[in-house]
């Protein structure tokens, strides 16, 4: 099949000028974005992508669960399409870059094809998956994950919030609930751009990130229920504190995390104490476990070390407790073919490049499932994301768009 040229790259200044504007919708407190799903904020960023998309020539697509799909149509309109993508939503205190990059960078692509008068054999399909990130309504990578078949859509629409607003109905009321089955798509293949949250390529001094695996998750909210009374009358054995027993499970949690060196990772990260005075002994906790591994076997042993601990750390506090999990999928092993595509693309362009274990979770992890996958990374500054903060540079975001670029131009084949 073959490939473009090594000359051939996209246009880096368009890619960052699209990024820098979409970052103006849903502007953070410190120089990020706050962008979550199916907000107003989220309902004006798809309403830019889409103009962008209509300006290029492209079809719009919306299913059921408000995910976008952009195609720009091949030679034979009967193969399956090549997908390409990422989100738009973001985190509360978000960057300007974790899932935009890969929005636009695949935008960017169909734009570099349409400059260069290139048609492909396969249609091409830029793709806005809905609540990638999952901070609004849990679990992450819902739409992706109903697509696959691992989520039921029903169900997701029922979750709610923290304010108690559900996921449907927030959805039809920006919008964007589309009338397209959800997951009825063929899909030849599907490729990911990605900024690569870790500091790995940076400390390194790599361009690219060959994706081969993903690591799999599981998230435990936990809640402790103890009983409140007051810090300063209340003798101490009589105490039945929930806030000692959430601490105690977040350094369990460290521990065993440390157990599994080099790539198992563990941590707290959302955590709600009541009733939150600071003269009350708290009598309830909730707060949400984030285990990952790249091995099932190291995943399922850490999670049943958890639940251990936390009934021995409970009856010795004379505490209770509930288990609920919110989140999970195994480790991801992406497809070979795709893979060779990416790393080749970075070949033939020059890029230094190194076969990299994806920490984090994405949408591609759950369309590997139903079609061949791969993800492309890009460093990003000290490897911060999910901050406000999160920076990569014009250089990053251009290398990794161009190796996009010729991956995906390559699959879907040059129409000679």
């Amino acid at each position: 099949m073959a490939a473009p040229g090594e000359n051939l790259r996209i246009n880096s200044d368009r890619l960052w000028d699209s990024i820098m504007e979409m970052a103006k919708i849903g502007p953070g407190i410190a120089g990020g974005n706050n962008r979550q799903t199916v907000t107003d904020e989220d309902g004006e960023g798809r309403r830019l992508f889409k103009r962008w998309c209509d300006a290029a020539g492209l079809e719009m697509g919306v299913d059921e669960m408000g995910t976008m799909f952009a195609r720009r149509e091949g030679t034979d309109p009967s193969l399956p399409p090549v997908y390409v993508g990422s989100h738009l939503d973001t985190q509360p205190t978000g960057g300007k870059y974790d899932g935009v990059l890969g929005v636009l960078g695949g935008l960017e692509v169909v734009r570099s094809l349409n400059d260069l008068g290139i048609k492909t054999k396969h249609p091409i399909v830029v793709t806005n998956w809905t609540n990638e990130e999952g901070a609004r309504f849990a679990p992450a990578m819902m739409a992706s994950g109903v697509f696959a078949g691992v989520l039921d859509q029903a169900d997701v629409y029922e979750h709610t919030d923290k304010n108690g607003k559900k996921f449907g109905e927030e959805l039809e009321r920006i919008g964007w609930k589309g009338t397209e089955k959800v997951g009825d798509r063929k899909i030849h293949a599907f490729f990911e751009l990605h900024i690569e949250q870790g500091p790995i390529l940076e400390d390194e001094g790599i361009d690219i990130g060959v994706v081969t695996h993903g690591q799999g998750l599981k998230w435990l909210q936990v809640t402790l229920t103890g009983k409140e009374a007051h810090t300063g009358s209340t003798p101490m054995p009589k105490r039945r504190n929930a806030g000692l027993g959430m601490a105690r499970v977040i350094e369990l949690v460290h521990e065993i995390a440390m157990d599994y060196q080099p790539d198992a990772v563990g941590a707290v990260g959302h955590m709600e104490v009541y009733p939150n005075s600071r003269n009350i002994i708290a009598g309830r906790t909730v707060f949400t476990i984030d285990i990952r591994s790249p091995e099932k076997e190291v995943l399922d042993a850490m999670d049943g070390r958890t639940r251990e601990g936390i009934d021995t750390i409970c009856d010795a506090l004379d505490i209770q407790y509930k288990i609920e999990q919110v989140g999970h999928f195994d480790p991801v092993t992406f497809d070979a073919g795709c893979v060779k595509a990416i790393r080749d693309a970075a070949e033939r362009l020059g890029y230094t490049h190194r076969n990299i274990v994806s920490g984090a979770g994405h949408d591609a992890c759950w369309i590997n499932r139903v079609a061949p996958t791969a993800m492309v990374m890009c460093p990003c500054v000290d490897g911060l994301s999910h901050n406000e903060a999160e920076e990569i540079t014009k250089e990053w975001a251009s290398a990794g768009a161009d190796v996009l670029f010729h991956a995906v131009v390559e699959t879907a084949g040059i129409e000679a």
